[in-house]
This record gives structure tokens, C-alpha cells and sequence, in this order.
């Protein structure tokens, strides 16, 4: 009996074993970094300060006079416009577990290593980059309207981060399922 539900969900055990093993994996990866990383150069840890300075670019950028500010109380870059602070950066906003998540996923749809690597590096850099102007325009939000706070951090971007990682998987999963046939193959 067990042997034949295994039979019947083959596939969808694999793509579990394989999604949930790689999440595992590469989040235990991260946070072994996250622990390394806590007497580096760079607070809180390189990726977040890179991703609060590339930030702050982006909004000087845009034509903001923008600054930012370690702030150890609570391990997170403060960014501000003119006088004023407006967000602060923390480890959960530089999108690693976004990508670690985008990334588990594709793994579980694995094409090959060339189109699956080039996908996954395609992919990470893309959510990377919005990210960094998903933070950008949540400074802007809350900086001409605070009152909107909760809903700009905590729905509406949530919604266009994640909505671009679930763009991306219905992308793969669609090339996964109908890949272009090779140039050996005939058509019928």
C-alpha cells in the first residue's frame, strides 16, 4: 500500500524532497553566514549594508539628500531624507530569504544545470535589484505619507516582492513544462 501512494506521487515527493531540502540547506548556509558575519567590517552584515547603501543611492538618485546611520540598539541602518530618519534597513530586508526561497523552488523544477543556473542568476539579481527599489519607494511612501506606514511595509510591498517571485516560478514552471525542443528533435 505505501509503496503504491509513492508510485502514484512520485513527483510530487520529489519536488517536496528537493524544495524543502534545498531550503533547508541553503538557509542553514545563511545563517552560518549571518553568524561569521556578526564581528565584520560591515553592520550588520555585509549584505544588508549593501543593500542600505545601495538604497540610499538609489534614492540620491531620484534627486533625495538622503543619509544613513548605524543603529546597533537593534542591529539595523537607519535611512533618512534631509533631516529627518525615515526607515530602518534590518537583516529581513535584503531579500536573501526571498532569493533562498525563489531559489528552493526552481531547484524543485531543475532543467538542466546550464538553463537552471542561468535562471537562478537571472532571477536573484532581478528580485536583488527590486528589492533595493521596493526600499527606496517605501522611504518615499512613508516619508511624504507616514500615516500610510503599516500599509506600505507591511501589505503593499510585501505584495509586489513576492508577486514578482511567483511571476518568475509561473515563468519557469511554464518553460520547465514546455521546453523549446532541440534542434535534433523534429516537430510533428
Amino acid at each position: 500500500m505505501k509503496f503504491s501512494f509513492i508510485q502514484k506521487n512520485k513527483a510530487v515527493l520529489k519536488f517536496l524532497a528537493i524544495f524543502f531540502g534545498s531550503y533547508l540547506m541553503l538557509a542553514g548556509v545563511y545563517k552560518l553566514y549571518l553568524h561569521l558575519s556578526e564581528s565584520s567590517a560591515y553592520f550588520p552584515d555585509y549584505i544588508t549594508a549593501l543593500v542600505a547603501e545601495q538604497t540610499k543611492s538609489t534614492l540620491q538618485g531620484f534627486g533625495y539628500e538622503t543619509f544613513s546611520l548605524d543603529y546597533p540598539k537593534n542591529k539595523s541602518i537607519r535611512i533618512g531624507i534631509k533631516d529627518r530618519t525615515v526607515i530602518q534597513v534590518i537583516e529581513g530586508c535584503n531579500a536573501v530569504s526571498v532569493i533562498i526561497l525563489f531559489l528552493s523552488f526552481v531547484l524543485a523544477f531543475f532543467s538542466g544545470w546550464k538553463k537552471t543556473l542561468l535562471f537562478i542568476f537571472g532571477g536573484s539579481v532581478l528580485i536583488y535589484t527590486l528589492n533595493v527599489l521596493r526600499i527606496a519607494l517605501i522611504t518615499l511612501g512613508i516619508y511624504y505619507y507616514p500615516a500610510y506606514t503599516d500599509f506600505l511595509h507591511e501589505i503593499l510591498f510585501p505584495i509586489f516582492i513576492y508577486g514578482v517571485v511567483f511571476l518568475l516560478w509561473i515563468f519557469w514552471v511554464k518553460q520547465y513544462q514546455n521546453p523549446e525542443p532541440s534542434p535534433n528533435e523534429q516537430i510533428a
